[in-house]
């Protein structure tokens, strides 16, 4: 069995909350603490203790919890958790009022702005106030199209705090895009930015609006922030008011924070939206909000006083997930723009500029900083930072190597999977365990993941659909307009029922831990050999004439045969070369079923606005099908690239 990359010391290990909350378990609740795999057995068999003690350990502000903590917990769906507790979101992360910072914020370059516990809540109440007089009440929808900025937070805690519904996504997002989304749940109210910074260069965000109010005439108010911190110039936009103006007449006091059901509607998040309408996922407040303290103080031991940045935007669920830090105390460090901008260097001098604990980011924001040569362990001190998480795509084994050798030794680095549907984890990380190469550290608390193989049977060390067979309380309260809950069940319930099937390839480690192998429904399946497409990402990407790549199936004569695009360095050429040593080091390192049939270069990835590649939609174009919806992509002009290519046609 092969070595860990790392292992926490002693010290670590004794000051974590998982270790608090470990004792604390075995003693109300008398459950083995023996070690990580036996909490977690415990987690999953008594799902009705765990959470509660998750509830208590936690602190959730609430003004009443009641005696039942699930009802019809074993139905999935209709498990009901803590069905008679009232609480509100917003009032659990603004439970601190004093005057350390709440947020600091980093626009590229150009823009940095910080703001108190203390101040943030003022300004909440203030918005808040001016959102209930605009006819604001709970139920309705508020909707942001804003970048990843301070007034992002405070929008969704104020419309949080009257008991409304919040949704978001980012100013990248064309009218087609914001209307593909906000069009289907109907806000009242729209909050958008004047504009915003990305690779030195200013965008301005207003020129879409009337085009969108056009589309979605339920928006009865147009709120605008600005970026900068500088007025805003809204100009002749109809029913727009300036931030400032809007809160003017507020002066800031108590909140008067709306309580309501564990699961009332509190996030409505959106599919990628690259195979046809967006689905709009309705998350509870209360799941969302127990889900991500647990994940937060047991997994990332985020305390408070640490600072937390996730590099996101408003349009990926990750950005929810970072501003529930909150709940725990955290500082959030915000970042908008591009991270290599002027370098690559940008998120790491932040790092060190503000004493950075905790860094989340994309694991291709990690390929790119090796891809770019940079060594941050000798240019940055980094002193502070002790968790490294990333999620977006599988973190291959060399990356894992990259990390402990060019960004730090002594680092918990957390690779972590879930996703939008359920607003959180299913593996992710644990300060207490150490890390093995290219492995997910462990499976996440309460959550009873397992690998299914074709017969539907949990296997150990053989990659197979990623399931969880039984209820957690981060699992959608439904889809928006799905009266009948036919379209939430036939997403996640149809293949196996009363199991939830998420769509990703994995395998469970004996460990306990995962490898995660790509999206089930990008799998390869050459001569009936199913592979998950990060095999062969992780074997091209370690050639360093190669930038990135993506990997399909496309149909051929009655089989399916497997397609690698690449994207090259400045100056290299696909030569017969080339393309040999890609094949011998595919062939040398895996089986000769993962070797492409056909390798073509390309100048371009597509990419959803999360910054996740799409194997679905160029497959579709390869296959001459058109993308339903091109909207959902950060690039959509590079599919151009694979229409009617000469390589494929033989």
């Amino acid at each position: 069995m092969s070595e860990p990359l790392w292992r926490p010391s002693a010290e670590r290990v004794a000051n974590s909350n998982l270790k608090r909350f470990t004792d604390y378990v075995v003693d109300q609740h008398g459950a083995d603490g023996s070690d990580y795999a036996a909490l977690h057995r415990w987690s999953v068999a008594h799902r009705d203790e765990f959470w509660d003690a998750v509830w208590d350990f936690a602190g959730v502000v609430a003004r009443q919890k009641g005696h039942s903590v699930v009802e019809n917990g074993d139905l999935m769906p209709g498990a009901r958790w803590f069905p008679e507790a009232r609480l509100n979101f917003a009032e659990n992360l603004l439970r601190r009022r004093d005057e350390e910072m709440a947020l600091f914020f980093f626009g590229e370059n150009e823009v940095k702005r910080s703001l108190s516990f203390s101040q943030l809540y003022d300004s909440v109440s203030r918005l808040s106030q001016a959102l209930r007089d605009a006819g604001v009440s709970p139920g309705d929808r508020v909707a942001a199209y804003l970048p990843n900025m301070p007034e992002a937070i405070i929008a969704m805690l104020a419309a949080t705090s009257i008991g409304a519904t919040f949704s978001s996504c980012s100013p990248d997002f064309g009218v087609r895009g914001v209307s593909d989304r906000f069009g289907q749940i109907e806000p009242k109210v729209l909050f958008c930015a004047d504009g915003y910074f990305y690779n030195g260069k200013f965008f301005d965000s207003l020129g879409r609006i009337p085009r969108i109010l056009a589309q979605i005439p339920s928006i009865e108010r147009v709120v605008v922030a600005s970026f900068s911190g500088q007025s805003a110039n809204i100009g002749k936009l109809e029913n727009a008011i300036s931030l400032p103006d809007f809160v003017a007449d507020y002066a800031a006091d108590e909140i008067g924070f709306k309580h309501l059901p564990f699961d009332h509607p509190l996030y409505i998040m959106f599919s990628s939206g690259t195979t046809g309408a967006p689905k709009c996922i309705v998350h509870g407040a209360g799941g969302t909000l127990v889900q991500h303290l647990k994940e937060h103080q047991l997994h990332v031991d985020l305390k408070p006083g640490d600072r937390l940045t996730y590099f996101t935007t408003c349009g990926w669920m990750m950005w929810n997930w970072l501003v529930s830090g909150l709940a725990s105390g955290a500082t959030l460090v915000l970042y908008d723009g591009s991270p290599f901008y002027p370098d690559g260097n940008r998120l790491f001098d932040i790092a060190d500029e503000i004493d950075l604990d905790i860094f989340g980011t994309g694991a291709k924001f990690i390929d790119s900083v090796k891809k770019a040569g940079l060594e941050p362990r000798k240019s940055h001190k980094l002193g502070a930072l002790k968790s490294l998480l990333s999620t977006g795509s599988p973190l291959v084994p060399e990356s894992f190597d990259f990390v402990y050798q060019s960004i730090k030794k002594d680092l918990c680095l957390s690779s972590i999977t879930g996703g939008t549907d359920i607003i959180s984890c299913f593996a992710l990380g644990n300060a207490t365990l150490p890390v093995y190469r290219g492995e997910i550290q462990c499976l996440g608390l309460g959550m009873k993941v397992e690998a299914y193989d074709d017969d539907g049977q949990p296997v150990i060390e053989q990659q197979g659909e990623l399931v969880c067979t039984a209820p957690f309380p981060s699992m959608p309260v439904g889809f928006w307009n799905d009266s009948d809950g036919s379209r939430y069940r036939s997403a996640y319930f149809e293949k196996y029922p009363n199991v939830w099937c998420h769509g990703d390839y994995v395998r469970v480690t004996k460990r306990g831990g995962l490898v995660v192998y790509g999206r089930s429904d990008a799998v390869l399946n050459p001569g009936g050999v199913r592979i998950g497409t990060a095999e062969i990402y992780r074997q091209v990407e370690q050639l360093g004439e190669v930038l990135e790549s993506l990997v399909i199936g496309q149909d051929w004569e009655g089989d399916v045969r497997v397609v690698l695009f690449v994207v090259l360095r400045d100056g290299v050429t696909l030569d017969d070369v080339l393309h040999k040593k890609i094949r011998d080091h595919i062939r040398a390192n895996t089986t000769p079923r993962h070797v492409p049939a056909r390798i073509v270069q390309v100048d371009d990835i597509p990419r959803t606005k999360s910054n996740k590649i799409t194997e679905l939609a160029v497959r579709d174009i390869v296959h001459g099908r058109e993308v339903k919806n091109k909207e959902a992509l950060a690039n959509p002009e590079a599919l151009e690239l694979y229409r009617n290519l000469s390589e494929l046609q033989s």
